[in-house]
Formats: C-alpha cells, structure tokens, sequence
C-alpha cells in the first residue's frame, strides 16, 4: 500500500495506529486465516490514503478510524481463535498422555500377571518337588525298629508318629511287643527303648484296632 503524505497543515489521528494494528493483524496471519477480513481493512485504509489526498482529513480519520477498529476487533478474533486452538492442542495432549499412562498401566499390570502366574507356577513346581523328595527320602529311609520314650508321650502318641503305625489305635501291638516292660499301658517312662513290630498281618491289625476300641487310653 502506497504511504501518502498529508496534504494539509491538519494531520489525521488515527492512521498510525491503523497501519500498526494492520501490521499486528499481519503477523498473526491473519492475512491466511481471514483474508476478506483482512482485505476489508486494507481497502479502509485506501480509501483513508485517497481521502487525504484531496486534503479531506476528517473524512480520511473516519476511514482509518474504521480500519483501526476493524483490524483490532481482527486481532482479537485471530487471538481468541489461537487461544482456543492452543487449548484444544493442549487438552488433546492431555488426553494423548493419559491414553499413554493407562496403557503403560496396563502393561505394568500384565507384566505383574505375568510375573506372579510365573512365580505360582514356579512356587508349585518347587513344592512339587519337595514333596517328591520328601516322598522318596520317606520310601528309602529304613522303618524304624525301636522307639525311645519321651516325656509325655502315651502309646497312642507314639504309634500315631508317621515312623512307626501313623495310626494311634495300633497302640496295642507296641503295648503287647514290650510286655515285658510296660504292665500298665497307661504308664511308660521316658527313657524307655520299646521295640517296634513290622511286617504285620491283617489279623493282627483287626485285633490291636478292636483292643484299642475296648480299652481307650486318654
């Protein structure tokens, strides 16, 4: 646009402040965002620039009156217009970085799934194996062939012990193998070596689980 110099003693108020928030405008693009808009401001100032130089300088202050007020009602159009997209883009990154912290949630959470179904399947695993030692060691290890007595123990205690009977009312058989040193079978005494039958027959546990049934001892 073409700057014309005043052609009379009475300059106009209003074109500095025109052409510079003509130029604001124009640095916010709002040449490509609002081009008619920004075209409409122009062509005010035209006709400012021809009133003027016909020396018609209150004509020319209402033409660039009017472009100074269409270009700052522009700008605050383009600010208010960036100031949204700017929220937009920051509300969008805000959902973009939550979207991202649930799925790093997510992972975490299926890596800790993971984790502790493996370490279940292994802790399984291990006591499987213990127990099948435990299993071995107890088939290999040799039955035990006599009983120390300890303090508190009764018959029926010592015959529910897993290396003797594992069976409480098998009682009888130690009472009837240690007869010779057990008279009452309510009273043993700690220190007592009593002796363990094996290799038992049927009968012989029919007949101890049919005693033990007579004569409970407490």
């Amino acid at each position: 646009m073409a700057v014309l110099a005043a052609c009379s003693k009475n300059l106009p108020v209003y074109r500095i402040d025109a052409l510079t928030r003509l130029y604001a405008v124009r640095s916010l693009g709002g040449e490509q965002r609002l081009p008619d808009e920004f075209a409409s401001i122009e062509n005010a100032l035209t006709d400012g620039d021809r009133y003027l130089q016909l020396e018609d300088v209150e004509m020319a202050d209402r033409y660039y009156l009017l472009a100074l007020r269409k270009a700052t009602l522009l700008e605050q159009t383009i600010r208010d217009e960036q100031r949204r997209e700017q929220q937009a883009k920051q509300l969008q990154e805000a959902r973009q970085h939550e979207l991202e912290r649930q799925q790093a949630i997510e992972a975490l959470q299926r890596k800790l799934d993971e984790e502790r179904i493996k370490a279940e399947r292994e802790e399984r695993k291990r006591q499987e194996r213990i127990a099948a030692t435990r299993d071995r060691e107890r088939e290999e290890r040799p039955l035990a062939l006599y009983h120390t007595v300890k303090r508190g123990e009764t018959l029926p205690q010592i015959a529910a012990q897993a290396d003797v009977y594992n069976d409480a009312s098998l009682w009888p058989i130690l009472y009837r193998a240690n007869r010779d040193q057990i008279r009452d079978p309510r009273r043993i005494w700690p220190g007592q070596v009593l002796r363990i039958p094996r290799n038992l027959s049927r009968e012989d546990i029919v007949e101890a689980h049919r005693y033990a049934q007579d004569r409970q001892i407490p």
